[in-house]
């Protein structure tokens, strides 16, 4: 890729001396930043700008790189052809008019696909905004070359942007502000070769970028994108568009029906350690964040100090900083002994720090030393949040020299701000600079901190047993039974898949008679369920075919009778030890169209449609990313042990979900696994019920 990137010669078909094209501002951005050879194409002009221009890509003799293409779509495709007759091993098409034009532009976008494919080719785009550089200056093109007037600022923050104009918008936005710094914007556009996968992959090993931010309305290669996603080399937060809950109309199980497209792709993005985003500017300061502290040296747990000057500023820190998870430091008491040198007789020392009292005995200067000196010196303090404000001479901070301070402490700094309109850029500018990511909302700030701690301890969850192998103790012959093709599998059919590979399903008998149903129960030990299965059939409770709280052999004959002529031949009756009541949860395996396998975990019984607390994760999963998988619902509390329960063995847990995962993989007729539900019994999920779709 890196002849997109550092290209030494770069041609530009459709180069025009109207100021007002596409083509022009391509050629004078190249010429104001690129320091390789520039060669525009256009057979109407013999020069522009003072610069030779071709009729054609085959009359320029030199070896050429990169190609920016920007002229009508109906004639890229043999500008396209030609390039690769010259040996340019990649092009960036900026043209609109292709597949997002209508059939058309569909069939010129296919025949771009078949060049690139037999040509070897690499194409980016069409319908893009190219390639803006920051950092060495490549601005591959039709952005304004205005923006070189207001300030290419070089950063560590490189964006991948499936929409031109709003990447367009990003940079003009991000530039103008001064306030933040971009190494590289890609706008993919059509992504008719180069996708973000591709991308993603340069970038991870990009010296200039230390985070990445993305905006996808899909994604080509979902396992692809996981899997460079799962390296955690680098932060990566992604606002994803164009979510929906369609393709869970037709399912025919809980897992199914839960795994809305939406739903999915949050979780197996956070399965992979990637943050999303709900807005633009969210993801851009989750990017500023975790570029200034992508790897944090220990153990953090979210101990945060807050230095105020103003007492409600810091009640509403505690709030947002309770509201996250995270917690207000416990200073010890050589910081709150230090904290009173500076502090009026009559002010307590304490978390939130208020500082105006000891501004106005102290002045700024001192007063901020003395505090940061401090905070810096407690173990008990992670992250420092810094309230600032501009436009009062009485609150004039030295950022770069508390930036160094608190970065030579260990600690992570981040700061709010107030003030004026040109006292607060050029504060926000100094502080950025020198290494502290500054926010204009209080609640942003306390939001990033969280990022950064929420990354860092998803990195350390996901690293945990990161090898795997499969489970050794599903049998190779598990399902190559004829009679387990192409149908749904019965409650007692599937547990008995489930059994073989060690997940702990409830004792039960298939039940011929009453007197057998009789002597089942009393072997099993009362109370018992009866169920009736039907075959194909997937639902019992809506068809009044489990009966519960049996608990005397004059009941089992009254139920076994009326299931008798409810599943009539074709059908079976159970016999079920009643589980006492616990935690339902619910598991279960499916294959999404985008990422593949996956496994899924929520709570479950009749709970689990309604309030739909479930988490995705792609398979196979280690015990690490099943454990992190189960730490991501929201129900948290009841798996620790709700009002006395026995809090649930994660460990046990972990390993159904591995093995879900593993036969999932392993046989490919499975469609879906629904376990609804597990019950918890003394901190042991033990499945109830569940279900198993095979398809050819």
């Amino acid at each position: 890729m890196d002849f997109f990137f550092r290209p030494k010669a770069v041609a530009i078909i459709g180069a025009t001396p109207n100021k007002a094209k596409g083509g022009y501002s391509i050629l004078k951005n190249l010429i104001i930043g690129f320091d390789g050879e520039i060669y525009p194409v256009n057979p109407g002009y013999e020069e522009i700008d003072n610069i030779k221009c071709y009729p054609s890509v085959s009359h320029i003799k030199k070896p050429v790189d990169l190609a920016i293409i920007f002229i009508p779509a109906p004639f890229v495709a043999d500008v396209v052809d030609e390039c690769a007759d010259n040996n340019i091993r990649g092009v960036i098409i900026e043209s609109g008019g292709f597949a997002e034009s209508g059939r058309e532009g569909e069939a010129f976008q296919k025949e771009l696909i078949r060049i690139s494919k037999s040509r070897g080719i690499r194409i980016w785009g069409p319908n893009c905004i190219g390639l803006v550089d920051a950092v060495n200056k490549n601005v591959f093109s039709f952005a304004s070359p205005v923006m070189w007037k207001i300030g290419l600022t070089p950063g560590n923050v490189s964006l991948i942007v499936q929409s031109g104009m709003l990447a367009g918008g990003f940079l003009l936005d991000t530039i103008s502000h001064g306030t933040m710094g971009i190494s590289k914007v890609c706008s993919i556009g059509n992504k008719s070769d180069v996708d973000e996968s591709d991308l993603l992959e340069y970038l991870l090993d990009d010296k200039d970028t230390e985070a990445i931010g993305f905006y996808l309305e899909s994604i080509t290669d979902g396992p692809r994108f996981l899997n460079l996603c799962r390296k955690l080399k680098k932060p990566i937060v992604v606002v994803k568009g164009g979510k929906s809950k369609k393709g869970a109309l037709a399912a025919m199980s809980h897992t199914a029906s839960l795994a809305g497209n939406s739903a999915v792709i949050k979780s197996t993005l956070a399965s992979a350690g990637v943050i999303e985003t709900k807005d633009f500017k969210q993801m851009m300061d989750y990017c500023r964040a975790l570029a200034t502290y992508p790897k944090l040296p220990k153990k953090f747990t979210g101990k945060i100090a807050v230095l105020t000057y103003s007492g409600g500023a810091g009640i509403v820190s505690t709030d947002y900083i309770d509201e996250f998870g995270l917690t207000l430091a416990e200073f010890q008491n050589e910081t709150i002994d230090q904290l009173k040198t500076i502090f009026p007789d009559w002010m307590p020392a304490s978390n939130p720090v208020d500082l105006w009292p000891a501004v106005e005995k102290n002045g700024p200067t001192k007063t901020f030393e003395v505090a940061i000196d401090a905070v810096c010196k407690d173990p008990n303090v992670e992250a420092i949040l810094l309230h600032a404000s501009t436009g009062n001479a009485v609150m004039v901070l030295d950022m770069k020299k508390i930036s160094k301070k608190v970065k030579e402490s260990g600690k992570l700094l981040f700061c709010w701000l107030l003030g004026t309109i040109d006292g607060a850029k050029k504060f926000h500018i100094e502080a950025q600079n020198n290494g502290t990511p500054v926010y204009r909302e209080l609640y942003r700030s306390v939001e990033c901190i969280n990022a950064v701690f929420s990354r860092h301890n998803c990195i350390n969850e996901i690293k945990k047993h990161e090898k795997h192998t499969y489970s050794a103790e599903i049998p190779d012959n598990l399902l190559l039974d004829k009679k387990y093709e192409n149908q749904i599998l019965d409650e007692f059919d599937s547990k008995a898949v489930l059994r073989k590979c060690k997940i702990k399903t409830v004792e039960e008998e298939v039940v011929l008679s009453v007197k057998n149903a009789q002597e089942s129960a009393d072997k099993i030990g009362y109370p018992v369920v009866l169920k009736g299965l039907i075959k194909g059939s997937a639902h019992k409770t809506e068809k009044g075919l489990v009966r519960l709280n049996i608990t005397g052999s004059e009941n089992i004959k009254i139920h076994f009778s009326e299931l008798q002529k409810a599943v009539k031949s074709d059908g079976k009756i159970i016999v079920q030890k009643q589980v006492k009541d616990g935690l339902e949860l619910i598991a279960g395996f499916f294959r999404d169209p985008q990422f593949g396998p996956c496994v899924m975990f929520g709570l479950g019984g009749v709970f689990a449609e309604i309030i739909e607390d479930v988490e995705f994760a792609t398979a196979p999963l280690t015990m690490g990313s099943a454990l992190h998988l189960i730490n991501r619902i929201k129900t948290q509390k009841l798996l620790n042990g709700f009002r006395g329960a026995k809090e649930l063995d994660r460990n046990e847990m972990a390993k159904i979900l591995v093995s879900l995962g593993d036969l999932g993989c392993c046989y490919s007729k499975i469609k879906e696994i629904d376990i609804n539900p597990l019950i918890v019994t003394d901190g042991i999920p033990v499945a109830v019920d569940a279900t198993m779709i095979i398809q050819e």
